[in-house]
């Protein structure tokens, strides 16, 4: 359970950091620019906190979907990025994915094909 709250804190400040890279315009203002650092920086400090109980391909798996897919939302709220009936089917083929790795790293063992 641990593992996947820092993966949660993980994914939520990635967000962050990636829409304070969109407000930083280029690095170019100055809190915005600060924030990125943050924002990434406890992304990737928690990533790695999630890595000691949550298999790698899993996690990443669920970092950038998530992230992704949460982040296109955002842009098309915020910054009204093109949306068409293209992107929605991205976005659940994205999620869709995520939750098939998951559903497949909790249900399948790895057996050991020497023995």
């Amino acid at each position: 359970m641990k593992g996947y709250i820092a993966l949660g804190i993980s994914v939520i400040s990635e967000i962050f950091g990636t829409t304070m890279l969109k407000l930083s315009e280029g690095f170019t203002v100055v809190l915005p620019s600060i924030a990125v650092i943050i924002g990434f920086g406890l992304a990737f400090y928690c990533l790695s906190i999630c890595l000691k109980t949550i298999p790698l391909s899993l996690a990443y798996a669920i970092w950038a979907g998530v992230g992704t897919a949460i982040t296109a939302v955002i842009g098309i709220l915020l910054w009204q990025d093109p949306f068409s009936i293209m992107t929605l089917l991205g976005l659940i083929l994205i999620i869709g994915g995520v939750i098939l790795l998951n559903s497949s790293n909790s249900s399948e063992k790895v057996t050991n094909p020497s023995s």
